[in-house]
């Protein structure tokens, strides 16, 4: 792979379908690396360690802050969430988009260490659909569902801060159109700059007749 990797922020409210967007698009395009976030929250039915999440203790957690092992952290409901910073600039390195699933106060982190990350914020397509999805996974107790949608209150104040809305309502759709915004950025003129210098300097050589 030629072309250097983009790092993807996603973000969104919780029950968005952000992760299910994420998966379906690594399972149909070899281009993406999905980042593995560390967390020290509990593993719902079916999540293995190291696949969902690095499942740690807040110990645990607590010593790769000190270690400096994570990009960014943050806590969210009671628990850390971060990620770690070898896997990415590896999977960057070799050419590969890197997706991180994270929340706001993360991906404000990061934009301020990768400024030429691509900001995604995912929604349904109106609160209600949010409400019923949260109930719908039969997870999460009355008061955490409550505390997700107060969460998400506080979030919606920060759309503005991202690059791109998606609207998770047909998921087939959704995930191509993530794709063709991605696919998009890597077509912007300022991750170009060495090609259209060498063309430059190219044609100046033809002008002259060398």
């Amino acid at each position: 792979m030629n072309r250097k990797g983009i790092l993807i922020i996603v973000s969104g409210f919780s029950g968005a379908g952000k992760g299910t967007i994420m998966k379906e698009l690594t399972s149909r395009y070899e281009q993406y690396a999905l980042s593995v976030s560390a967390t020290t929250r509990a593993p719902r039915p079916g999540e293995e360690d190291g696949v969902a999440y690095f499942f740690r203790t807040k110990k645990e957690f607590e010593q790769m802050i000190e270690d400096g092992a994570l990009i960014e952290y943050a806590r969210y409901v009671d628990n850390y969430y971060g990620t770690p910073k070898a896997y990415v600039e590896e999977q960057l390195a070799a050419g590969h988009d890197v997706i991180l699933e994270i929340e706001i106060q993360g991906a404000r982190k990061i934009k301020e260490q990768y400024p030429d990350a691509v900001l995604l914020f995912v929604t349904t397509k109106d609160a209600m659909t949010l409400k019923e999805r949260l109930e719908g996974r039969g997870t999460e107790t009355p008061e955490v569902i409550a505390q997700r949608l107060a969460r998400a209150v506080q979030e919606s104040e920060g759309i503005e801060e991202y690059d791109y809305l998606v609207v998770n309502d047909v998921l087939e759709e959704c995930v191509e159109q993530v794709h063709g915004i991605i696919d998009s950025e890597h077509q912007r003129i300022v991750r170009h700059k060495e090609k259209i210098s060498k063309i430059r300097e190219e044609l100046k050589a033809f002008a002259k007749g060398e």
